[in-house]
């Protein structure tokens, strides 16, 4: 449909058609991502487009292809991502919002590892999806990690690169768990152990423990 560009504004109505479909990628975008995470990357574009409510055409219009809706998907995941990352950037305790923010994105990791996977089988070169977005999930990580470090939450020996290697290592290691829970967590706490400041061993109080008590000799 050509805009009508007549006095330079756009008809209302091709305005309306315009924000009915960007309303319907987001929608579409929002149940592959339910469908994707319950079902796996093998369900069906069909599934999708039931649950969004919407025709097999219209899913078709946005996304030609279900590796195209793969793609979508998971650069939309990764934009998401940058933005809670930014989020928690702001807020006033970044030591416990940089702790959550790593908990979060290993807990997603099965269900994106599969997309990423999926879309690597089809040929997609995923270093070179989406360079923008993944541009600003690190420099948004980045900020997070410097912030709760400055609140001496987080080491300070550590660098955004050893981030991203142990979200990634992290993210990996929860998919060889079977969906053990107990294990997941107790897996990341260790990580996230090892990312803390830790108490220096002459401070006794900090360490939570009370001080031996010195007997004297009679």
């Amino acid at each position: 449909m050509t805009p009508n560009t007549r006095y330079g504004v756009e008809a209302p109505f091709v305005k309306q058609v315009r924000a009915d479909a960007r309303r319907n990628r987001a929608r579409l975008l929002a149940v592959a991502e339910d469908v994707f995470a319950s079902q796996g990357v093998g369900a069906s574009t069909d599934d999708i487009a039931r649950a969004a409510g919407v025709g097999i055409g219209t899913l078709f219009r946005h996304f030609p292809t279900k590796e195209a809706l793969l793609e979508a998907v998971f650069v939309n995941r990764l934009r998401l991502l940058a933005e809670h990352a930014d989020e928690l950037a702001a807020v006033a305790e970044p030591g416990p919002a940089f702790f959550t923010f790593f908990s979060d994105v290993v807990q997603q990791a099965r269900s994106k590892s599969a997309i990423g996977d999926a879309l690597t089988d089809a040929g997609i070169d995923l270093d070179n999806t989406a360079a923008d977005v993944k541009h600003a999930l690190r420099s948004a990580l980045e900020r997070l990690l410097q912030r709760a470090q400055q609140a001496g939450a987080v080491r300070s020996d550590v660098s955004s690169a050893e981030l991203l290697a142990l979200l990634l290592g992290a993210s990996r290691a929860v998919e060889q768990m079977g969906g053990d829970q107990q294990l997941e967590a107790r897996t990341v706490r260790v990580i996230l152990d090892g990312l803390r400041v830790q108490p220096l061993p002459s401070d006794p109080q900090r360490l939570g423990r009370t001080a031996p008590q010195r007997h004297r000799r009679r």
